[in-house]
């Protein structure tokens, strides 16, 4: 019978450093589980890779759509990049929007279009650009040496013109004389053929009749643009009149400029009792070449009263029967309780 060998007993210092062995690397790239096949991992890679793209795609899209919000340096956004159909900022207005832009920031964005040399221009938000470059002057924080805007791409010149009107009409819309210089302007800018295609495509969607009277204060325009300081605070009734008169009379714009010239008005009231006493100093009558013997636009009668409104709306007269002076301690009365 075969001897059994004997083993010798085991060793455990026999491979010498008893320290365990370093552990080894994983082949796998953080995230990914072991038992993630190879192609998987590539498959959600190239996933990564156009999930980027578009993103990045889209972002770019939304940009040069106008649907992305831009912040853009002050100094690079040109203000007078069209004709500005707003002449006149109200005081108070303006103040409220930059007290609000103080406390709030900018709620809404201006529209801008892409000029040469990285500018833009302004298509609307004049006010809120004023209002910005203000507080900035005033306090140079950062927050205010930027403005948000929105990249428009207007297919031509009467789209931006269209589209200032527009938000102006919206936010705080714009007097008579405004509409009527901004529908000259931008004829006179070759953007419409004529005035008659301006006012109907910038006021396409006011009445015939508003659309009658901005016409009527284009002539005001023409002839007095230059002569006047508060073109835009003039009223309604005011302005049609005066617009009859520069028609009926060519003369009345010279003496205009005369008394403006010599008196030059400091305030809005002002420039309206000026041009009130230019059209009474038309004369009641005129030859006949001139025309008719003119008559007071608005007469009303209520009862045995008749009132009738002066040519420039500033002014009225009561009278007939019913005007007895129990009638004008009662008028009298009224007028105190409402000063």
């Amino acid at each position: 019978m075969a001897k059994r060998k004997r083993l010798t007993p085991a060793r455990p210092d026999y491979l010498g450093d008893t320290s365990p062995a370093p552990e080894a690397k994983s082949m796998f790239p953080m995230g990914v589980s072991r038992s993630t096949p190879p192609i998987a991992q590539v498959a959600g890679e190239s996933a990564l890779q156009a999930a980027v793209e578009d993103l990045t795609g889209e972002i770019r899209s939304a940009r040069a759509e106008g649907r992305l919000v831009q912040a853009l340096p002050l100094d690079l956004v040109d203000e007078y990049h069209l004709v500005r159909d707003r002449l006149v900022a109200d005081g108070e207005d303006m103040a409220a929007l930059i007290e609000s832009l103080r406390v709030r920031g900018q709620q809404t964005p201006i529209e801008v279009v892409e000029l040469e040399q990285g500018r833009f221009g302004l298509i609307s938000g004049w006010r809120r650009l004023a209002a910005l470059k203000v507080l900035h002057d005033e306090s140079g924080e950062d927050r205010f040496a930027t403005i948000q805007a929105l990249l428009r791409k207007p297919e031509n010149a009467s789209d931006a013109y269209l589209a200032m009107v527009e938000e102006n009409e919206i936010r705080v819309g714009l007097s008579y004389y405004e509409r009527a210089r901004i529908a000259a302007r931008a004829a006179e800018e070759g953007v419409y053929p004529d005035e008659g295609a301006a006012l109907r495509g910038l006021f396409a969607n006011i009445s015939r009749s508003k659309r009658s009277k901005i016409r009527s204060f284009i002539a005001i325009y023409h002839a007095l643009d230059e002569a006047l300081e508060f073109a835009a605070a003039i009223p309604e009734r005011l302005g049609l009149s005066l617009s009859k008169a520069l028609k009926d009379n060519p003369d009345v714009a010279d003496r205009i400029r005369s008394v403006l010239r010599a008196t030059p008005p400091e305030t809005q009231e002002q420039e309206a009792i000026i041009l009130s006493k230019a059209l009474k100093g038309q004369g009641a009558k005129q030859s006949l070449k001139g025309g008719l013997e003119s008559k007071n636009p608005q007469t009303e009668s209520f009862g045995p009263i008749q009132l009738a409104l002066s040519a420039d709306g500033l002014g009225l007269t009561l009278s007939g029967s019913g005007v007895t002076a129990d009638f004008q301690e009662r008028l009298r009365a009224w007028l105190r309780s409402q000063a």
